[in-house]
């Protein structure tokens, strides 16, 4: 049983784990390939890192799922997220990019502006 002593993985690595079992369409397969953890051991993970409720509604939620399992699925089902799923990252990160743009123009405004001290 993996326990907070025997967690091999990283907050940012644990975190994504986490994440990937409860999208619909990552299926177990993904995570065993990016992270080496059976079902059985991302069930584990799950059950020790999630509260109680939690846990029993990703049970509940993930049971049966054909998109969980690579061979269930429909060859329909080709990607592992929803083409609108992560745009809210992109956005926040370009709204952070142009932020930063501005922000160096105005300090290379303000140098270029300045009079050389003698």
């Amino acid at each position: 049983m993996l326990t907070s002593m025997s967690n091999p993985f990283s907050v940012s690595e644990q975190s994504r784990i986490i994440e990937m079992a409860w999208e619909d369409r990552t299926p177990f397969e993904a995570i065993r390939n990016h992270f080496g953890l059976a079902e059985s051991e991302v069930i584990k993970l799950m059950r020790c890192t999630l509260q109680p409720s939690s846990f029993r509604l990703w049970r509940k939620r993930v049971n049966g799922r054909k998109t969980k399992h690579l061979k269930r699925r429909q060859a329909t089902v080709s990607r592992a997220y929803c083409p609108s799923q992560y745009k809210h990252r992109w956005v926040d990160q370009i709204t952070y990019i142009k932020q930063s743009l501005k922000r160096n123009d105005r300090l290379n405004t303000n140098i270029q502006g300045a009079t050389p001290a003698n």
